[in-house]
């Protein structure tokens, strides 16, 4: 008995999203969905309102979290020269440990060498003797010169410490100035953000991956960061200012079609959908 059973439905393979595909491809794709291309047009619009209104949330801030991040680079970098300047010093003072050992070594050498020379009749190891206790006399002179130079150069780097430690005084009470200013800021803002980003998230979770790629390009390319507009002025684009053809108008009034600015490249959706 041959079998009844229907055969599987072919699954829709995706392609890839590509940042420089057309934007007819893209409006293809947009067409080909399980919901509304007016349903798909008010949620784009309702994405951006409520991207639009965190851009202004963190407009409040200004360029404080940026000013807060220099500081804070500022500062790691701060540390992290006094770490490095200590390190220098205490390996000076190792240095200096060290020749001090050597300058007792060359003396206590050169206390033989003269013990010696008193029970020395011959003059050839006498004259021997001798140039061996200039010669440590000689080491013994450099690395009291060392410590010498050494020591002015601890002194050098300690003034570049205490600089260092004065600026990261400075830098510090900056940081905790601006921190506090951006947290008060942040504050007085955080439930409506929340509620923002909460509307924002459930928007774009309705989108499909390619549409929000394009959205996300637009935005990051326009000044405004404004990917979806309206119609200025009854006959332009509401991102540029460009004249809109008759019959594109009529094409965005539709709610059929997603419709893309030849001038700005922005989405241009029905201007009516916040009066419904």
């Amino acid at each position: 008995m041959a079998s009844t059973k229907k055969p599987a439905a072919a699954k829709k393979v995706e392609a890839p999203i590509d940042q420089r595909e057309t934007f007819v491809s893209l409006q293809k794709n947009f067409a080909d969905s399980d919901i509304s291309v007016e349903e798909k047009l008010k949620t784009l619009y309702e994405l951006q309102a409520a991207d639009s209104e965190i851009d202004k949330i963190v407009q409040l801030r200004g360029e404080l979290p940026a000013e807060v991040a220099a500081l804070e680079e500022e500062i790691a970098s701060l540390k992290e020269r006094s770490a490095a300047i200590s390190a220098v010093i205490d390996q000076f003072n190792r240095n200096i440990a060290d020749a001090k050992l050597s300058i007792a070594d060359h003396e206590s050498t050169i206390e033989k060498y003269q013990r010696q020379l008193e029970t020395i009749s011959n003059s050839r190891e006498y004259d021997s003797l001798n140039k061996e206790i200039e010669n440590q006399d000689l080491l013994r002179q450099i690395d009291e010169k060392t410590i010498y130079d050494t020591r002015a150069a601890i002194g050098e780097k300690k003034a570049e410490l205490d600089e260092i430690k004065d600026r990261l005084t400075v830098r510090a009470e900056d940081l905790s100035a601006k921190k506090e200013e951006l947290d008060t800021i942040v504050e007085s803002t955080a439930k409506e953000e929340a509620v923002l980003t909460a509307r924002r998230d459930e928007c774009a979770a309705k989108i499909d991956a390619r549409t929000m790629s394009a959205y996300e390009r637009i935005r990051q390319s326009v000044h405004n960061h404004l990917a979806v507009v309206g119609i200025y002025n009854g006959d332009s684009c509401g991102g540029c200012f460009n004249t809109i053809t008759p019959q594109r108008r009529v094409e965005i009034a539709s709610n059929r079609k997603l419709i893309i600015c030849e001038h700005c490249g922005r989405i241009i959706i029905n201007p009516d959908f916040d009066q419904k």
